[in-house]
């Protein structure tokens, strides 16, 4: 007598409940059976598997040196026996980057790995990272940071805080989440501090800051420099004051610009905001990243007028919003900058809006309300 033949979905939970069993010993083999399961599952939900197609814009950095990032970011990953879904998200964005041909100079994370900074959470996500083919440079968010005050992540990853030279171009990571102690007056356990930072709730902590100790790092890194240099700055939070009320910001934005303001062109890329986010102040341009966990809503006042918003994101699909994308570096440093949305056409947000005060080059308006 036959079986009856099991269902997609069963055979991806059953498949699931193996794979995700081993992912602390991931190896290739694992990870392309674990990206298969994951894309398994997306079309069990309803999801539209992604097809991370690279796009085609001539940009060089130098002569004949073409430089291109491709970018994670904000995976807030659980440990697997509470969430499994973030992690399959992570997964399909490693398999999104390591589709690219040719493949990025560098794939950049953004910040946020864990969701509670806890060792199982980060080690999780440094396994995973392992697999992207192209060379990785991390950032470190708030959520990685504050259990143990960066401990697990410096051991895993390295300072949160340094710089590097490609193609002509100055890279400067920055940590921007340094908040003035709130947790030591008021007895806070190390749990219940990284919980009060991670909701994000400005009554309840202090606002985010690079602190005068990096400033002055940054000002001793860029002395050597001519205000010509190429440079772009990675920051988790928006190194401009956005929101308050939601930590959509960092204190001390304004001596950070000052100490960029004699350079020529400057981009920075932050995380945090989980959403399209573009801004420009002075010298500098500036761009959100997407994140493979959830959307954001846009903050309910400061959002930046030369932002192109994104759409609305289907409350009933929980890879709506979400994605990943690249980042076209041209010779003078400034970006165009590739929204990858898994479920919604890419929002490519070219230098020239930006440098043009959005009177050149708009991108095309999304196709209903943002949310």
């Amino acid at each position: 007598m036959s079986k009856t033949p099991k269902s997609i979905e069963t055979r991806y939970m059953e498949e699931r409940e193996q794979l995700f069993r081993g992912l602390h010993n991931l190896d290739r083999r694992s990870f392309l059976r674990v990206s298969s399961a994951a894309a398994a599952a997306a079309v069990v939900s309803g999801m539209t598997p992604h097809s991370f197609s690279p796009i085609r814009i001539a940009r060089a950095a130098g002569p004949g040196k073409d430089l291109r990032i491709a970018y994670i970011s904000d995976s807030h990953l659980y440990r697997t026996e509470l969430n499994d879904r973030f992690v399959r998200s992570i997964l399909r964005a490693v398999d999104d980057v390591n589709k690219l041909d040719p493949q990025p100079d560098f794939v950049f994370y953004g910040g946020d790995l864990a969701q509670l900074g806890q060792a199982e959470e980060l080690e999780l996500g440094a396994q995973i990272l392992k697999e992207v083919k192209a060379p990785v440079r991390m950032m470190v968010g708030e959520h990685d940071w504050y259990l143990d005050m960066g401990e697990k992540w410096q051991e895993l990853f390295g300072a949160p805080t340094y710089s590097f030279d490609l193609k002509g171009v100055h890279f400067v990571v920055l940590n921007s989440v340094i908040e003035e102690d709130f947790w030591t007056p008021r007895g806070l356990s190390p749990m219940e501090r990284m919980r009060t930072v991670a909701g994000l709730d400005n009554h309840n902590q202090r606002s985010f800051t690079v602190g005068a100790e990096q400033r002055k790092w940054l000002e001793k890194d860029l002395s050597a420099f001519k205000s010509d240099q190429p440079l772009v700055v990675f920051s988790h939070s928006p190194l401009y004051k956005l929101y308050k009320n939601w930590n959509f910001w960092t204190d001390d934005a304004d001596e950070v610009q000052a100490i960029l303001q004699r350079f020529k062109k400057v981009t920075v890329i932050h995380g945090h905001t989980h959403q399209v986010l573009s801004n420009h102040i002075g010298n500098i341009d500036f761009h959100g990243l997407l994140s493979t966990a959830w959307p954001w809503p846009y903050a309910p006042q400061g959002l930046p007028e030369l932002t192109i918003q994104m759409d609305r994101p289907d409350p009933f699909n929980p890879s709506d919003g979400c994605g990943d994308g690249e980042i076209y570096v041209h010779p003078d440093g400034l970006v165009d900058k590739v929204y990858r949305l898994w479920n919604r056409n890419p929002i490519t947000v070219p230098a020239s809006y930006l440098k043009s005060q959005g009177k050149k080059d708009r991108p095309p308006a999304t196709t209903r309300g943002s949310y």
